[in-house]
């Protein structure tokens, strides 16, 4: 006897997840993709950021408030919108939830498609940049190209001061330019991949770091496909506005009041 899925409620929400704001770029994305659809943005502000942190501790606490807030909001996807959080617990995410798990991925694939002198940038950071997730894509999509790797920490809260109406410090891009052209082959760099979800906040000063001859490629865009298409043939309909969600109440948060409600999120609540 087969039990069948319970219809999926029109009310029930896509979750996107990110350790800060950066994921605001894929919900760019999902918007753009299905602007009805009812979406809970959840930030966990209380752990950024996650490139400091261990695997263990982000695996843990990533399917742990993945697990609580899939209890609460009976979510009918969720994505994590954070390359750190993906390479390392989109398995474990995906063993302990029974909805459907939407992780990012490094944009190597595309990038490797565009590059004409065969040098890729790929920015990250710490965690992202040494995962064998990484490797594994290099090896799979870019075996025949040259793929630079740097950490680049400083660009995440740089990315979020943004976000609350501050001034970008152009020093911090600076320094990551040299540091990526520095490199062996650096100069030669003409696609620059954006390996955290955060970054395509800061693409206009990276653009103008980098000079007109470099491409920058970043996987919102295929993730809000994959998510167009695992919810197809669902119908959307939101009961009440939709809810970016943090894990810590924070003075900062009043900040991002503007950036959020032009997104949609016109309601802010602590986990």
């Amino acid at each position: 006897m087969t039990h069948d899925a319970p219809p999926i409620r029109p009310d029930a929400p896509i979750l996107v997840f990110d350790s800060g704001v950066g994921g605001l770029t894929v919900l760019d994305a999902l918007r753009r993709k299905l602007p009805q659809a009812p979406v809970i943005y959840a930030a966990d502000n209380a752990g950024l950021p996650y490139g400091e942190k261990s695997e263990a501790e982000i695996a843990a606490r990533v399917a742990g408030l993945l697990g609580r807030m899939t209890e609460r909001f009976q979510p009918r996807l969720a994505c994590i919108a954070c390359n750190t959080a993906s390479t390392i617990a989109l398995g474990m995410v995906r063993d302990v939830l029974n909805i459907p798990i939407v992780g990012t991925v490094p944009a190597i694939k595309p990038a490797a498609a565009m590059t004409r002198t065969g040098v890729i940038g790929l920015i990250g950071t710490g965690a992202t940049i040494r995962q064998v997730y990484v490797d594994r894509l290099e090896a799979e999509f870019a075996a025949d190209k040259t793929l630079l790797r740097l950490a680049a920490p400083g660009l995440v809260a740089a990315a979020e001061a943004k976000l609350r109406g501050e001034p970008v410090d152009p020093a911090v891009i600076a320094r990551t330019m040299s540091a990526m052209r520095a490199m062996d082959g650096g100069e030669r760099i003409d696609t620059l991949v954006l390996a955290c979800t955060h970054f395509p906040l800061l693409a206009d000063e990276l653009a103008q770091a980098f000079g007109p001859g470099v491409a920058m490629i970043d996987g919102a865009e295929g993730i809000a496909r994959r998510i167009a298409f695992l919810t197809q043939g669902q119908s959307f309909a939101a009961s009440s506005p939709d809810l970016a969600l943090f894990t810590r109440d924070e003075a900062g948060l009043s900040a991002l009041r503007p950036a959020l409600a032009r997104r949609g999120l016109a309601r802010i609540a602590v986990l």
